[in-house]
């Protein structure tokens, strides 16, 4: 009777661990779910609008000017900024009087919102090795749930 209970008991433990390994991988390596603070991607991004994002572009290095992507910030590394990549490097950025020349393994991102936002104008050229994740789609608020595509809207075109 116990000899019962107690395989019943380790099957299901062994169900748990197998789902949250699955779920842990898909979380880490495919996407996942981002709530975005603050005002700096005005209007396309709101503050507390959760996002999908996915994992495997910045791992492949093939995101593109005017994808929004989650990175490490690169003045605090445990915080993370939601940003659009103005820049690729080799890509010339004219800010001010001053023109930047975005060196290879960095990209230039700023927010949609340029009156309030502190982004690669402050902290200068990020490496890529931060960037985590490309935003997908909002998915909240539900009247606002959309596919957020690749636009150079936003981007300064000096």
């Amino acid at each position: 009777m116990i000899k019962k209970y107690v395989i019943k008991i380790l099957s299901t433990l062994s169900t748990v661990i197998q789902y949250s390994c699955v779920t842990h991988c898909a979380l880490e390596y495919v996407g996942d779910f981002v709530v975005c603070t603050g005002p700096s991607m005005e209007p396309t991004i709101f503050s507390n609008d959760i996002l999908f994002t996915e994992h495997i572009t910045p791992r492949l290095r093939t995101l593109k000017r005017g994808d929004i992507i989650i990175a490490k910030c690169p003045t605090n590394p445990q915080q993370h900024i939601c940003k659009r990549i103005a820049a690729m490097e080799g890509d010339k950025v004219r800010y001010g009087f001053t023109t930047y020349i975005v060196p290879n393994g960095h990209v230039w991102l700023e927010g949609d919102n340029n009156t309030n936002s502190t982004d690669s104008r402050i902290y200068g050229p990020v490496p890529q090795g931060l960037l985590k994740s490309r935003v997908i789609f909002k998915v909240w608020p539900f009247n606002e749930i959309s596919l957020l595509t690749t636009t150079n809207k936003y981007i300064n075109q000096d």
